[in-house]
């Protein structure tokens, strides 16, 4: 194969251009997600039932305990943590890793639904599920001077606009209390009107509801009927009849209650700036990038400013994909600079030629690896991203080393394509198994549990994709371009666009580069056989004294880590953008009081 593309100079930039397009593909057909963090499957679920009025030792007893007894011997859980509040009880169950996930939540579910009488009095349905990872991007704020009802309902006209975006599919109303109609019954109506409160509720019960009633039949086809009575506002609650008499007067939900269309009565509020405020949370789907997201959310609120009433104002708050987008930056900026330097220093010692067909490999190998990222499930995140920094200084070894070895071969042969074959043949073996050394290094991060395990292994298949890629740039692409000087066409080049006078003047300049290549060449030489020549014979002469010297060395570092000199964590202390204050209150702390 070498020998092939070698001789094959259309072959090897068709393979070249095939990567490129490849990865091109992958990149803009929007194949691959462009998330913060990257998903992965939470192993939590969460037990959680909603029992207003009771006090957390009511809540701890009635519902926490029971459900910790119902469940504490099922197979596969790991760890459980239970809280018990004024509202409710929730139990958060961690499975392990050896169990399947969905078994161990059926075997939950069902020892909860065997439980009798459960949930206790009043409390409300039980909610299992399990937890899933966010695909929050960027919140939309709206606030002013608003009554809350009034920025609620502008909140909800806010979200509807920004789902019929073209990037965005899901947004969430935050900052506000879920609507509720409450019907506060008076006791001296009841009785002017001689009716019990038992009877006003059931005639809620049965008048506030939808009913199918089947279908039928007719001549030009069938008819669904259904009874739509369920009522959504304080006019139609008002409206419902309690007593209907013969005379034709009723009596109704409004002339023995006073119905309130309002809020959750636990007070919440949310402020931005100091004004009252609604958030809108806008969330990524499938394979919805989070920086396009960002960008739409940003430009709609320039455009929503203008049909604001006046006092309101809309900005964003905490936008994710500042995150990726900066990490994008970062490799974009290394990458530039990386071939830059390698350029620089490759044409110094070796030709330049040699230099740019070495710098070109770097975007081949990255784009390889794209083209295969929806294939092997690694999206584009901040890991991902961390993987392609971490082997952007190593893709160009093996093709440093190839076209090094291909450039000795042709300074003492003439037939230049039959040195490339042969200069790439002879470092093949220790180039190949250089790169699989190194990617064996990665394999292990495969194996990791836990929080570490869910995305350690997208930056391990990053840098073995690229490595890999780096193997079939250096051996059938780089000797290709290496067999053919580009001096001749590059002359014509500069002829036809800027003429004779001027080509002249690059040649004298590349000329005098010339002399100074030589000359740095001829330093390194120097270095070679006057100082790394001897000392690589006193290390071979003496290998027991300096395998001695680097074992005492190891030692040492063992000893810094043992002692505590050289400190160990997970993840460095970064700075966070946002600074958050906790305060709670005692248990029933009135809401002016926390306020």
């Amino acid at each position: 194969m070498i020998s092939f593309f070698a001789r094959n100079g259309v072959a090897a930039n068709l393979l070249m251009f095939a990567i490129i397009l490849a990865g091109v593909y992958a990149l803009f057909s929007r194949q691959i997600p462009l998330e913060v963090f990257p998903e992965f499957e939470s192993r939590t679920i969460s037990v959680s039932v909603n029992y207003r009025g009771a006090t957390p030792e009511e809540v701890e007893e009635s519902v926490v305990i029971r459900v910790e007894e119902a469940i504490s011997d099922v197979e596969g859980i790991e760890e459980m943590v239970s809280t018990a509040n004024s509202s409710g009880g929730n139990v958060t169950v961690e499975i392990d890793e050896d169990y399947d996930l969905r078994e161990v939540q059926d075997l939950i579910e069902s020892r909860i639904d065997a439980l009798e009488d459960f949930p206790p009095g009043d409390a409300e349905n039980v909610v299992i599920r399990r937890a899933e990872s966010s695909r929050w991007v960027i919140s939309v704020v709206i606030s002013g001077d608003l009554s809350e009802r009034d920025l609620a309902d502008l909140g909800a006209h806010v979200r509807d606009d920004i789902v019929e975006l073209e990037e965005i599919t899901n947004a969430e109303l935050q900052g506000t209390r879920p609507y509720e109609i409450s019907i506060e019954v008076d006791e001296e109506s009841l009785q002017r009107y001689g009716l019990s409160f038992n009877q006003v509720a059931q005639a809620l019960r049965q008048s506030s509801i939808d009913v199918p009633a089947g279908t039928l039949e007719t001549l030009s086809g069938e008819v669904v009927l259904r009874t739509k009575g369920r009522a959504y506002n304080k006019e139609e609650f008002e409206a419902i009849t309690l007593v209907a008499r013969e005379n034709g007067s009723r009596i109704t939900v409004g002339d023995v209650a006073e119905v309130k269309d309002g809020f959750d009565e636990n007070r919440f509020v949310a402020r931005m700036n100091g004004k009252r405020c609604v958030l809108v949370a806008v969330f990524r789907e499938g394979n919805q990038s989070a920086i396009r997201i960002a960008d739409e959310v940003k430009d709609f609120m320039k455009e929503y400013q203008g049909r604001l009433p006046s006092g309101v104002e809309i900005s964003y708050w905490s936008d994710s994909s500042k995150i990726v987008r900066g990490r994008l930056n970062t490799l974009l900026d290394s990458a530039w600079k990386s071939m830059l330097f390698v350029f620089i220093l490759l044409t110094l010692f070796l030709r330049p030629s040699l230099a740019l067909w070495v710098v070109v490999g770097i975007p081949i190998c990255f784009m390889g690896a794209i083209a295969l990222m929806p294939w092997v499930g690694v999206s584009i995140n901040i890991v991902s991203l961390f993987g392609f920094i971490l082997v952007l200084g190593v893709v160009v070894d093996d093709a440093i080393v190839t076209g090094e070895n291909i450039y000795t071969k042709q300074k003492e042969m003439e037939d230049k394509v039959e040195a490339s074959i042969i200069g790439t043949k002879e470092v093949t073996l220790p180039v190949v198994f250089g790169v699989l050394t190194t990617m064996l290094a990665f394999v292990p991060l495969y194996f990791m549990s836990g929080f570490h395990g869910a995305w350690m292994p997208q930056i391990a298949t990053i840098v073995i994709l690229v490595l890999a890629f780096s193997l079939v740039e250096s051996k059938l692409i780089l000797p290709s371009h290496l067999t053919h000087s580009p001096r001749k066409w590059v002359k014509a080049i500069c002829r036809f666009f800027v003429g004779n006078t001027v080509t002249g003047w690059i040649s004298r300049i590349y000329g005098g580069f010339s002399k100074l290549q030589r000359a740095i060449a001829g330093s390194i030489e120097w270095f070679v056989r006057t100082l790394f020549q001897p000392a690589l014979n006193f290390v071979l002469a003496n290998r027991y004294i300096v395998l001695s010297v680097f074992v005492g060395l190891f030692l040492i570092l063992l000893g810094g880590f043992q002692g505590g000199q050289i400190k160990q964590v997970s993840f460095p202390r970064v700075e966070s953008e946002r600074a958050t204050c906790r305060l709670t209150m005692q248990e029933g702390t009135p809401f002016e009081v926390t306020e």
